[in-house]
C-alpha cells in the first residue's frame, strides 16, 4: 500500500455522511473521576498533553488518547499491546521484561543499556519513569493514556525528544466504589485485579489497589523440559486526595511492584556453521535450526529476571484564583537482577550473563498556570532530576567454551593451530612453558564489572499564549536544559587469550615459522615476521596470527575516568516551539507548528564502551594503553530535533478526524546496535522522516463505531557515516514500517432492561520493512532480505448486566502472525543469526465487577 492508498482511505472516510468522530470518544475529563459511557459523543474528551486541561480538539498537539474503555474492549494489558491503536507508536520487548524499547515516529531509543536514555519520554502521573518494563496493564483504574507524537521537549523536562507517553490513573473518590476483575486465558493465564475507593472524611479520599498476573510460558525448552517466557508479577497501589479547601489538592501516591519471570526466548533464524559443534558438545540439537517460530528453544540453563519497581510522588495543587499552582515531587527505586543463557544454546558457551542495575531517580517538577480573561496567559515551570545508576554484570565462559574455543581454532587455521599446541608456544616464547596451560577460555574466567553513574539536570521552561482573535492563538513555547554526567568503570578481565598480544615481539619466531609455513620464502617471511602490524597490498594482515584476534572475546579494559578520559558530560540546550492555531468553524480547528526537541549525552555503560579514537594517541603517550585496545565510543553526543509539523482536528457530537502533516528530523540520532560481539554506540549525522498521521472514527448508526487510524513515514539517514556497517547515508533506517494502520469496529446493543452486549474487533497492519541495518560478518544482502511484516487480529464479546457485571471473552493475534520483532548475529556464533519472536495467539475469558 502506498501513499496514495491513505489519502484515498481518508477522503473516502472523510466524505461519509456522518462526519468522523474522535479516536478516543471514551476518555473521562481529567478531573471528573467517572468514565464516561461508551454511548457518549461530544467535545468532552479532556487531555493534559499542553499541561492544561483541554478538550482534544483544543489541544495543538498530535496526540492520540486510548480511554479506560477502549483498554478494555481491545484487551489491551501493557504498552506492547497499544501500539496495535496507535500505529504511529512501536513498542518491542528484547532480552529481558526490563528491556523495552518505544518509537514514535521512526524515532526512539534506550534499551539493552542502563546508560542510554530514552528518547520517548514516559509518565504516569506526571511522574518521569526513566526507565520502563512495560507494566502498565497492571495499573488498577488507568484513566486514559495520552501518546504524543513529535519533540515535546518545550514543557517535558526530561527526555522528549521523540515523543511522550503519558499515562494517566483515577484519582480516589468521594464516593464509595471499586472493582474486581478475574481473568483465565490459554497458556494457564491468570489475571486477578482490584480496587477499592471511597470517603475517609468529607475532606480526605482513598484508593487502594492491586493486582496479580501469571501465565505459563507459550515457547518450550526441550533441553531444560519446561516452559519459558512466562509471567508472573504483582503490584499494590495506594492513593490518598486531601482536599482540606475548595483552593487545595494533596494527592499521594505509593506503589510497588515486582517481577519474577523467565523471559525472553531468541529463536534461530540462520543456522551456522557452529551450529555443528554447538550440537556436538551439547550431545544432541543446540537450537531449532532455522525456526524461530516453533518456540521451540535449547538452553543450558534458564534466563530469570527479578525486578522490583517501587516509588511515591505527592502533587500539590493550589488554585489562586486567576494562576494555578502545581507541585509534583517524586522518588522512584528500579532493582533488576537479571541473567541469561546468551548464546541462546544448550552447548554450555555462555556460563554466566548477569546484570544487576539499580536506579534512584528523584524528580521535583513546579509549574504556575494562569487562567486570565484577557488574551494573554502563560505557562512557567521548573523541573529537576537527579538520578544515580549501580550496575554489577558478569559475563563468564562455560565449561563447552574450550572445546568450543579449540573447535573454531582449529577450522580457522586448517586444523594447523589449537589451543593447547597455543598456550604451550606462547608460553615457551616467553620464558615460562606452564605459564598459559589450561587457561585459555577457561570455565569461570570472562568480566567482573562496576558501573556508575550520577545525572543531575533541571530545566526551566514556559510558554505564553495570546488570542489574537477569539479565532486565532499563537504560542510561543521554550525550555532551557541543563543535564551534567559523572560515570565511571572498574571493569577487570580474567580472559587469558583475550589479553595476549599477538603482535608482541616475542612471538616473532612463531609467525616467522608460521608464514614459511604458509610458502612465504625465508627473508621476506621474517621481515613480515619483525613487522606484524603491516598491511599487505591484497588488505590482508601481516601477521599470521591476526585471525586469532577475532576469538579475543574480553580484552582487558582501560577503565574510565583516566589521566585522558574525564568520564563526564556537560550538556546545555535551549529548545523552542512556535504555534499558531485557529478555529475555522465551532467544531474543526487547524495548527502549524515548529518545534526544537533535546536529548543529552548518553553513556556507554557496558563492556563494549571504548576510547574515541581521537584518544588513542594521549592515551598510549600516557602510558595507559592496555593489550588489544580497540576504539569505540564512551557515549553518544546529544540529540536535537526539529518538527515542521501541520495539523487539522474536526469533532462534532458523533465524529472526528485529526489529521496531521509532518516533517521531523534529529541531528546526531543516538544509534545503539547489536553487533553479535557488543553494542556500537554512535551518533548518527542526521535522520528524518516526512509523514502523515490520519486517525477518526464515524457512528454510522446508532451503537456502532467504526475507527481508522493510519500513519506514512518516509524516513531516510540523511547522513550517517560512522555506522557499525559503514556509511549508510541516504538509506532507509530499518524498523521503521512505511505504512502501519489500525483499523476497528465496536458495536454496543441494548436490550429492554438495560443488559449490554459490546462486539469489538480490531486490526492491525504493517507493511514489509527490513528489521535491521545490517549483520556484522554477512554480506548487506542478508539483512536486506529479512522483514518484518505485521497482520495481527483483536477481537473481544462483553455483556454488560445492569447489577456491574462484565462478562466477556477476547482474543489477540488471532491470525497467530509471526514475525520478528528483531535480529542480531548469534552470540560468538560467526554465521548464525538469532531473532525474537512474535507472541502466539492469545484468549481467554473475563469476569468483571464495578461497584
Amino acid at each position: 500500500m502506498t501513499l496514495r492508498n491513505i489519502l484515498l482511505g481518508a477522503t473516502v472516510l472523510c466524505a461519509a455522511t456522518t462526519p468522523v468522530y474522535a479516536f478516543a470518544q471514551d476518555a473521562a475529563p481529567a478531573d471528573a473521576g467517572t468514565t464516561v459511557d461508551d454511548t457518549d459523543y461530544g467535545n468532552d474528551i479532556i487531555v493534559t498533553a499542553s499541561k492544561r486541561s483541554q478538550t482534544l480538539q483544543d489541544t495543538p498537539v498530535a496526540v492520540s488518547v486510548t480511554s479506560a474503555a477502549q483498554l478494555e474492549e481491545a484487551q489491551i494489558r501493557d504498552l506492547i499491546d497499544l501500539q496495535s491503536s496507535v500505529p504511529s507508536l512501536r513498542v518491542s520487548q528484547l532480552q529481558s521484561s526490563a528491556n523495552t524499547n518505544f518509537i514514535i515516529r521512526g524515532f526512539g531509543n534506550g534499551a539493552n543499556n542502563a546508560g542510554i536514555e530514552p528518547s520517548v519520554g514516559v509518565f504516569i502521573d506526571g511522574v518521569y519513569r526513566s526507565r520502563s518494563a512495560a507494566q502498565i496493564g497492571d495499573l488498577p483504574n488507568v484513566e486514559r493514556i495520552e501518546v504524543l507524537r513529535g519533540p515535546q521537549s518545550t514543557l517535558f523536562g526530561k527526555n522528549a525528544s521523540a515523543g511522550v507517553i503519558s499515562i494517566v490513573t483515577q484519582k480516589p473518590q468521594f464516593e464509595f466504589g471499586g472493582s474486581a476483575e478475574v481473568t483465565y486465558g490459554n497458556y494457564d493465564a491468570i489475571t486477578v485485579k482490584g480496587d477499592v475507593t471511597g470517603p475517609i472524611s468529607d475532606t480526605i479520599a482513598f484508593s487502594i489497589g492491586g493486582s496479580y498476573n501469571r501465565r505459563d510460558g507459550y515457547a518450550q525448552d526441550l533441553k531444560l523440559d519446561t516452559d519459558v517466557n512466562d509471567r508472573n508479577r504483582w503490584g499494590v497501589r495506594g492513593q490518598l486526595l486531601f482536599e482540606p479547601t475548595d483552593a487545595l489538592s494533596i494527592r499521594l501516591i505509593g506503589d510497588y511492584d515486582k517481577i519474577d519471570e523467565n523471559c525472553c526466548i531468541a529463536g534461530n533464524v540462520i543456522a551456522g556453521p557452529t551450529v555443528a559443534i554447538t550440537n556436538a558438545l551439547a550431545g544432541g540439537p543446540s537450537v531449532d535450526a532455522n525456526d524461530p517460530f516453533s518456540y521451540d528453544v535449547y538452553n543450558n540453563f534458564l534466563s530469570s529476571n527479578k525486578i522490583k519497581n517501587y516509588g511515591g510522588s505527592a502533587q500539590i495543587d493550589y488554585d489562586l484564583g486567576n494562576l494555578a499552582l502545581t507541585s509534583i515531587t517524586a522518588y522512584r527505586k528500579v532493582q533488576a537482577d537479571t541473567n541469561q543463557d546468551s548464546d541462546f544454546t544448550s552447548a554450555d558457551l555462555i556460563g554466566e550473563k548477569s546484570d544487576n542495575v539499580g536506579i534512584d531517580t528523584f524528580t521535583q517538577e513546579v509549574r504556575l498556570t494562569s487562567d486570565f480573561d484577557g488574551p494573554l496567559n502563560f505557562l512557567i515551570g521548573g523541573y529537576y532530576f537527579n538520578e544515580k545508576v549501580d550496575q554489577q554484570s558478569a559475563i563468564k565462559f562455560g565449561n563447552h567454551f574450550r572445546p568450543y574455543g579449540d573447535a573454531l581454532i582449529r577450522a580457522a587455521s586448517g586444523n594447523a593451530l589449537n589451543v593447547a599446541m597455543l598456550e604451550a608456544t606462547f608460553g615457551a616464547l616467553e620464558g615460562n612453558p606452564a605459564k598459559y596451560a589450561g587457561t585459555f577460555f577457561r570455565a569461570g574466567n570472562g568480566l567482573d564489572e562496576d558501573y556508575q553513574m550520577k545525572n543531575e539536570a533541571f530545566s526551566i521552561f514556559g510558554t505564553v499564549d495570546f488570542e489574537v482573535t477569539d479565532r486565532l492563538t499563537l504560542t510561543l513555547g521554550g525550555n532551557y536544559t541543563k543535564d551534567r554526567k559523572r560515570f565511571s568503570t572498574n571493569v577487570v578481565s580474567s580472559d587469558v587469550f583475550s589479553g595476549v598480544n599477538l603482535d608482541a615481539a616475542a612471538y616473532t619466531p612463531f609467525r616467522q615459522a608460521l608464514l614459511i609455513g604458509q610458502g612465504v620464502p625465508a627473508p621476506t617471511a621474517a621481515f613480515l615476521a619483525a613487522n606484524p602490524t603491516l598491511t599487505l597490498p591484497d588488505g590482508r594482515s601481516a601477521n599470521p596470527l591476526a585471525g586469532l584476534k577475532a576469538f579475543q572475546f574480553l580484552p582487558p579494559f582501560l577503565n574510565i575516568p583516566n589521566a585522558v578520559e574525564s568520564g563526564k558530560t556537560n550538556d546545555g540546550d535551549f529548545s523552542y516551539s512556535v504555534r499558531a492555531a485557529y478555529e475555522l468553524t465551532d467544531t474543526v480547528n487547524i495548527y502549524a507548528t515548529y518545534a526544537t526537541g533535546f536529548k543529552a549525552s548518553s553513556v556507554n555503560l557496558s563492556r563494549d564502551s571504548r576510547p574515541l579514537a581521537s584518544d588513542l594517541a594521549a592515551i598510549t603517550a600516557a602510558g595507559l594503553r592496555t593489550p588489544n585496545l580497540v576504539a569505540g565510543s564512551r557515549f553518544a553526543d546529544p540529540e536535537e530535533s526539529t518538527v515542521y509539523e501541520f495539523g487539522l482536528k474536526g469533532q462534532w457530537d458523533v465524529a472526528a478526524v485529526n489529521v496531521a502533516v509532518f516533517k521531523q528530523s534529529i541531528k546526531g540520532f543516538q544509534s545503539n546496535v547489536f553487533t553479535g560481539t557488543g553494542f556500537a554506540l554512535a551518533n548518527a549525522g542526521k535522520q528524518s522522516t516526512f509523514g502523515i498521521e490520519f486517525d477518526g472514527s464515524v457512528r454510522p448508526v446508532a451503537g456502532l463505531n467504526l475507527t481508522l487510524a493510519a500513519t506514512y513515514l518516509d524516513a531516510k539517514y540523511d547522513s550517517f557515516i560512522n555506522s557499525a556497517f559503514g556509511d549508510i547515508s541516504g538509506s532507509t533506517p530499518a524498523g521503521i514500517p512505511e505504512l502501519s494502520l489500525s483499523l476497528g469496529g465496536t458495536y454496543t446493543h441494548e436490550f429492554a432492561g438495560g443488559t449490554k452486549a459490546i462486539a469489538h474487533v480490531d486490526y492491525a497492519y504493517e507493511s514489509p520493512v527490513q528489521i535491521v541495518e545490517g549483520l556484522g560478518g554477512f554480506p548487506a544482502s542478508v539483512a536486506q532480505n529479512l522483514k518484518r511484516e505485521v497482520n495481527s487480529l483483536n477481537a473481544s464479546f462483553t455483556i454488560r448486566l445492569t447489577n456491574g457485571i462484565d462478562v466477556g471473552v477476547w482474543g489477540r493475534n488471532l491470525t497467530n502472525a509471526q514475525y520478528l520483532t528483531t535480529i542480531f548475529p548469534a552470540v560468538a556464533q560467526a554465521g548464525s543469526v538469532s531473532g525474537y519472536p512474535s507472541q502466539p495467539r492469545t484468549y481467554g475469558g473475563t469476569i468483571r465487577y464495578k461497584f
